[in-house]
């Protein structure tokens, strides 16, 4: 087996997030390959061709790219590869990376239909015209191979694909379980925790994804993995996964108690949640704090601490 620090390259890339930069990894192997792409900007363009060429590669030289999720600030470069055949990832990253209008136009329709039984005042409803402008940072592309749940990395078979989703429905993370290296994009990070992000269904008149009980799923599924060196998309490399997981499960669940307290006066709206939740934050991150919200009103629903009802149109959680 090949020593794990010569077949794997950590590569430090510039955003215009307030997340920072992003890591992307080179694996050397039987093919050149680009875990991640960062972001569409002429800086992290050239940092990029910078530190390959530290490394004593060029963008000519990679042959294949894969994804974690569909994210801008991790498909950003993709197209500017000139020599990559092949483009994995999960099947959900088609729509984002082959600009399938007909999904865009229903991600629309799925957030103004889940703001408005949420109770959401109209002055947020034109944030749904955004998910087009975020298209400039990313790469337009065919996705060339679908990754599921236990397939092999093409050209590098020590490493084995595991589905997590909740972050974004097309997550995936990677394990090389010879020594545990686990290549995580943003399901494990060790500074902050990750934000289930609501998505639409894939398949249109599909149920809608839950993603903070996925993204428990996700956690909760690796602690029965060897998991020793942790590879992120962001922040430091780290070694205590096992550590980390039930902590970040304890804290959603401190936060659903926060939750849950709220309904002692009555019924609530998500929005009204949202807004007690996060009174600092809920005008300038308004998806993220809505995303976490009604994750965490997914998760008192599902363990039976509240119950729904509608009322003109509008979703109503009550203490049970």
């Amino acid at each position: 087996m090949k020593i794990l620090k010569d077949t794997i390259k950590q590569l430090t890339l510039p955003t215009p997030y307030a997340v920072g930069d992003v890591h992307v990894y080179l694996l050397i192997g039987h093919r050149l390959t680009l875990v991640d792409a960062g972001v569409k900007t002429e800086d992290c363009w050239n940092v990029f061709v910078e530190q390959l060429k530290g490394l004593g590669y060029r963008p000519e030289d990679i042959d294949q790219v894969i994804l974690t999720h569909h994210h801008p600030d991790h498909t950003g470069l993709v197209e500017r590869l000139p020599n990559v055949d092949t483009i994995a990832g999960h099947v959900k990253l088609k729509p984002w990376l082959e600009r399938d209008e007909e999904y865009f136009d229903r991600y629309e329709s799925f957030f103004q239909n889940i703001y408005k039984e949420s109770g959401v005042p109209d002055r947020y409803l034109p944030l749904l015209k955004g998910i087009r402008k975020t298209l400039k940072w990313t790469s337009k592309g065919k996705l060339t191979h679908e990754l599921s749940e236990g397939d092999r990395l093409p050209g590098h078979e020590e490493w084995i694909t595991i589905e997590t989703p909740g972050h974004a429905q097309s997550h995936l993370s990677f394990l090389r379980e010879e020594d545990g290296a686990f290549i995580g994009g943003d399901h494990l990070l060790s500074h902050i925790s990750s934000n289930p992000l609501l998505e639409p269904p894939y398949q249109a008149g599909a149920p809608r994804p839950r993603p903070l009980l996925q993204y428990r799923h996700s956690m909760e599924k690796l602690l029965g993995r060897t998991i020793t060196t942790v590879y992120p998309g962001h922040g430091k490399i780290f070694n205590h996964a096992h550590m980390l997981i039930p902590d970040r499960l304890k804290k959603q669940e401190q936060r659903a108690n926060k939750v849950l307290a709220m309904f002692n006066e009555g019924a609530l709206r998500a929005y009204d949640v949202c807004k007690r939740l996060f009174p600092k934050h809920i005008e300038n991150q308004f998806g993220l704090t809505m995303s976490e919200t009604i994750g965490q009103l997914d998760y008192l629903e599902k363990i039976g601490e509240l119950t729904v009802s509608y009322e003109d149109g509008e979703k109503l959680y009550t203490i049970k």
